[in-house]
């Protein structure tokens, strides 16, 4: 087969234009040929180089062939160059002056021109101004005539209302009001859409902070709306208006006064939802103290006075939101009524689901109201000394001042509004100040409540975090880092970090006790963590003194296990002298002031405490002087009975070396002696009471002593006497005798114990 070639022209260099070309062959054959040629054109190459450097040698020695003069031969070259260049320099400078000319005369004109032009400018600018003055005049007029109507015009956005009320400049004109009435009556709308029970104090506040005493026809205006679009909230709506009122009782009227006429209207034309829901807001304003209860009563009289279906269902659904109210404030106006509907239910005249209505309402009755709260805890925001309540009947409610409701010029407008602001600064000031006051009162009773929320309830605008989000996050991040902790020392430099806020102090200690209490056996990592806290800052001392007060007065929450570790956990901090000792001063042991979990605290409590100082130690504590007053409790000395219990309860714990005082004590004050007497009553008394006091037993020895007549009785009480006396100090002898004994085992035990422990 032959082989098939491709060629190609390839143009190598051109140079003096002339190109160059060779063909070169790919084939495998050719290549000794296309390497001879490759060798040829590198030659070629280099000798035109050659030839191009010669070429340029010279052309540089023939440079200045030009300005060589034949006269005389023997003249340098470079004075005919420096020549040229001085002339040609002359020509430069010649040229730049007829410049410089040019441009000052044109920056002359130029100048004059600029002139011109100001002189122009100041006159399109005066033009401006007037053209600018006479638009704004008429922007106003426009806005004028737009917010004077009685309609109000078309919707005008708030972006715009606002450019509006700046443009312009005359805050006591009518064109001002008008737009501030506008910004007045959108803000309250707003106002009462946003209201619920949780945000109802917030909301009070924003609404006082308006002048609602100008729009106070907006405002009840308003707030019936909003009742009778949604029913559900009418406690809500309820509750706004008695806050309102106990401030303002006259906006609080206007409400009363419009919703009687509503109500009013509705019967007329036998419009059942309007009354039903006019009814409701009257009832809860009844419950709310603000309508008087006669109004209420009024009302169910017009409706079961001439019954039909309709209108006792809605005397029904009056009477379920007010019946408890009712019932707590007029008894005999509400059995009344009851009459009234049990008589209509006798004559079954109206339709079979009225008549059940009327017996749910008898059941409803008979439970007491208890689906049908007057007023809710969350919603009893107003006292009664602070409540004012209106007696408007039917027949007086006739004006519902619906003027109110447009809009009117005011001639001191200014001054007006300076006042409400005065006024609603000491209406929020003085609920400042009430609403911290309550709260600290809560806090002094109940010490469980988050001292951080409570803070914050007092102070305007700050949001509440009732549902406690941060607390639950602080004792997560607390407990984590305990459990996360290799000993109580790293633990201790964790929590330090955090750099808790002020009031978070005691949930700290809580968490304490609580991740202890949770733990299936006693661990001292809590004990020294708590030690450790006490020492670094004495902050801590106050709240963990008055958690071991808490904990012993609901100690029988506890189940046993925890019982004893927190029992432990105090031990520690007795010992460690963290928290002082008159905490102890709580406890009172007697059998009737401590329950069966009192008594185990205390057993552990000491047993551990002797554990950690002996019992030499503890009872060198125990009498010390400055702290008497604490063990007054637990070492009863008021009544011999008290006393023999705590002794008892000593020794059984194996603690009695503590209690040889209260039992010296007993031996110098012993039982009184009762004397027996000839009668009858006085023997039987003695049978019945053997541990009688001092007083019964003086009354029975004048009885006797007057009773008896006969010189030989006398003789024979003497000797028994005599007897009781002797049994008496030969058993305290044994006593003493047997005290020593037990002394003496115990240091022969404790020395034995020693002994054990040095070896």
């Amino acid at each position: 087969m032959q082989e098939e070639k491709e060629e190609e022209e390839v143009e190598e260099e051109e140079e003096d234009g002339v190109s160059y070309k060779m063909k070169r062959s790919r084939s495998t054959r050719d290549k000794d040929n296309y390497e001879n040629h490759r060798h040829s054109r590198e030659d070629y190459r280099d000798r035109n180089s050659e030839r191009n450097r010669d070429r340029s040698r010279d052309r540089d020695r023939n440079r200045d062939r030009y300005y060589y003069d034949d006269r005389s031969n023997k003249k340098d070259f470079s004075y005919k160059r420096h020549h040229d260049f001085d002339e040609s320099n002359k020509e430069i400078q010649s040229h730049d002056r007829h410049k410089l000319k040019k441009t000052r005369d044109h920056e002359k004109e130029n100048r004059k021109k600029t002139e011109e032009s100001k002189i122009t400018n100041k006159e399109m600018e005066n033009k401006k101004e007037t053209n600018v003055s006479d638009a704004a005049i008429e922007r106003q007029n426009r806005t004028v005539e737009l917010l004077t109507s009685r309609t109000g015009g078309a919707y005008i956005p708030p972006a715009k209302l606002r450019l509006m009320q700046a443009e312009i400049t005359d805050k006591s004109g009518a064109a001002y009001q008008r737009i501030a009435w506008e910004a007045l009556k959108k803000s309250i709308h707003g106002y009462i859409n946003k209201v619920n029970v949780s945000n109802i104090g917030l909301i009070t506040r924003e609404l006082l902070k308006e002048n609602i005493v100008r729009g106070r026809g907006l405002l009840a205006r308003s707030i019936i709306q909003a009742q009778a679009a949604s029913p559900t909230f009418t406690s809500v709506y309820a509750a706004l208006t008695a806050i309102i009122n106990s401030k303002f009782p006259n906006i609080g009227e206007l409400i009363l006064k419009r919703l009687i006429i509503q109500f009013k209207r509705g019967f007329r034309r036998n419009d059942k939802p309007l009354c039903i829901s006019s009814g409701t807001f009257i009832a809860h304003l009844v419950n709310q103290r603000v309508a008087h209860e006669i109004v209420a009563l009024e009302i169910l009289t017009l409706l079961v006075e001439t019954p039909t279906d309709d209108s006792v269902e809605v005397a029904i659904a009056f009477l379920k939101e007010c019946g408890m109210k009712l019932t707590e404030v007029s008894r005999k106006g509400i059995e009344a009524i009851f009459e009234m509907l049990r008589n209509i239910l006798h004559e079954g005249q109206l339709d079979k689901r009225v008549q059940y209505m009327i017996e749910v309402m008898f059941q409803v009755r008979k439970d007491g109201f208890k689906d049908h709260e007057a007023v809710a805890e969350e919603l009893d925001l107003v006292e009664e000394e602070n409540q004012f309540t209106h007696l408007i009947t039917l027949d007086e409610a006739t004006d519902s001042q619906d003027i109110l409701n447009v809009f009117k010029f005011d001639g001191e407008y200014i001054n007006n509004e300076d006042k409400y602001k005065q006024l609603s600064k000491e209406i929020l000031g003085s609920d400042i100040s009430d609403s911290e006051n309550e709260e600290e009162d809560d806090e002094e009773e109940s010490s469980d409540e988050d001292s951080s929320t409570a803070a914050t309830e007092g102070k305007e605008g700050v949001i509440v975090d009732n549902t406690e989000t941060n607390l639950t996050a602080l004792r997560r991040t607390i407990y984590l880092t305990i459990h996360s902790s290799l000993d109580f020392e790293e633990c201790a430099h964790k929590l330090m970090k955090m750099q808790l806020k002020p009031g978070q102090e005691t949930e700290l200690c809580h968490m304490f006790l609580d991740c202890c209490a949770e733990m299936r056996t006693y661990e001292k990592f809590f004990g020294l963590l708590a030690g450790r806290f006490c020492a670094i800052n004495k902050i801590y001392v106050t709240p963990f003194e008055q958690i071991f007060q808490d904990s012993y007065h609901t100690i029988h929450r506890l189940d046993t296990n925890k019982l004893r570790n927190v029992s432990k956990f105090f031990a520690h901090l007795l010992f460690t002298d963290s928290i002082s000792w008159e905490v102890l001063s709580c406890i009172k042991l007697t059998e009737e002031d401590t329950t069966s979990s009192n008594r185990i605290f205390i057993k552990i409590l000491f047993q551990e405490l002797s554990e950690y100082m002996g019992l030499s130690k503890l009872n060198q504590r125990v009498k010390d002087i400055t702290l008497q007053h604490a063990f007054e409790g637990l070492f009863p000395r008021d009544d011999p009975k008290n006393t023999r219990f705590a002794i008892n309860f000593f020794t059984s714990i194996g603690l009695g070396g503590l209690t040889d005082d209260l039992r010296e004590h007993l031996k110098s004050h012993p039982k009184p002696i009762i004397i027996p007497t000839l009668e009858h009553k006085s023997e039987s008394a003695s049978h019945s009471s053997p541990d009688s006091s001092s007083s019964s037993s003086s009354i029975t020895s004048s009885s006797s002593s007057s009773s008896s007549s006969d010189s030989d009785d006398s003789d024979e009480s003497s000797d028994e006497k005599l007897k009781k006396e002797k049994k008496k100090l030969n058993k305290e002898r044994k006593k003493k005798k047997m005290i020593k004994e037990n002394k003496k085992k115990y240091k022969k035990k404790e020395k034995s114990k020693k002994v054990k422990k040095l070896k």
